[in-house]
Formats: C-alpha cells, structure tokens, sequence
C-alpha cells in the first residue's frame, strides 16, 4: 500500500492549483462539467499512465523543446480565439465532444514533462510496483481534479460572461508565453 498511498499523496499536492487544473477550471465555462472531466482524466491517463509504464524513455523519443514550444502556440491560440468569440451561449449536446477532445489535447500537453509525470516516473522505478503507483496517481488525479471542476465551475457561474472570457484567454496566453519562454530558453518559469 505504501506505493499507492505516496503517489496519491505526491501526486495531489503537486496538482492542486496546477497549471493543469487551472486549464481544466477555465473550460469550464464553456464546456460542460463532465465532459471537461472526462477529457482531463482520459489526459492524465494516457500520459501520466504511459509514464508509469515507459518511464523516463518518453522524455528521451520526444524533444521537450518542441513540446513546450508547440504546446505555447495552441495556448495563445485557444486565448486568442477565446478573447475574439462573439459567442456567450451554453454549449450544445453537438460540441461536447469537441470538449471532450479540447481539454484531453491540452491536458496531455501539459502533463508532458510536468513534475507529476517525472514524480510518477521516480516512484513507479523506486517503488517497483508500476500498477499502485498507477492507481495512486490516478485516484489523485480524479479527487484533485473533481473538486478544482466543482468549486471552478461555481465560482464562474457567479461571474458575468464577458469578465470569464478575459480571465479565461489571458490564463490561457499566459501560460502560451511561459511554455515558449520556457522552450527558447530552457529556463522552467512555473
């Protein structure tokens, strides 16, 4: 039990108020709960779960550089054109599973390289029990996650649209500026 309850409890502190939960927070108010959750649990599972199992040969087949940059570019776009939407309506039964795959594609892009991912790769290597490791992390990541979407999705129902849109599209720039910094520098900023 010791592997599933130190994942667990790595994992949930390392997530809370996360760049990831953060992202997760902010579809929110556009996308439904539970596709959102969906999404960002079927993120976390391919890639902190491919983690788990492959370990640290992820990092070395695919370029850090070039996910932080490409990861950077979709976040400014998906600001931008939340900035520029015209639309302030609820989403429709039809868009949930652009929803769905909205917050699966930037959740696994973020876990990539993310502290989480190496500290699920550290303990699933030191612990030798990659499948406790796994649940630990994965149980984490629902009950972290659960909460961030309960009390986000709350909180951004008291807030008028127009005030959601701006907060949303400059998180998402924000964080589109740090990963490319971080890309062209090397230097980690979050």
């Amino acid at each position: 039990m010791v592997p599933l309850v130190s994942a667990f409890a790595l994992v949930a502190l390392a997530e809370l108020g996360d760049k990831t939960q953060l992202a997760a927070i902010s579809l929110c108010a556009k996308c439904s709960l539970l596709s959102v959750f969906t999404g960002t649990m079927l993120g976390f599972l391919v890639v902190d779960g491919l983690s788990v199992v492959v370990g640290d040969a992820l990092a070395s087949v695919l370029p850090m550089r070039w996910i932080a940059l490409g990861s950077g570019l979709m976040f400014i776009a998906f600001g931008v054109y939340t900035l520029l939407s015209k639309e302030e309506r609820e989403i429709k039964f039809k868009e949930r599973r652009l929803s769905l795959a909205t917050s699966f594609s930037l959740v696994a892009l973020m876990e990539l390289g993310d502290k989480t991912q190496f500290a699920v790769i550290a303990l699933a290597a030191d612990f030798s029990s990659p499948i406790l490791v796994f649940v630990g992390m994965m149980l984490a990541f629902a009950v972290v996650t659960s909460v961030g979407l309960f009390l986000g999705a709350r909180l951004l129902r008291l807030l008028p649209m127009r005030t959601v849109k701006k907060a949303t599209s400059a998180l998402f720039i924000f964080f589109g500026i740090v990963f490319i910094v971080t890309s062209l520098t090397g230097v980690s900023i979050l």
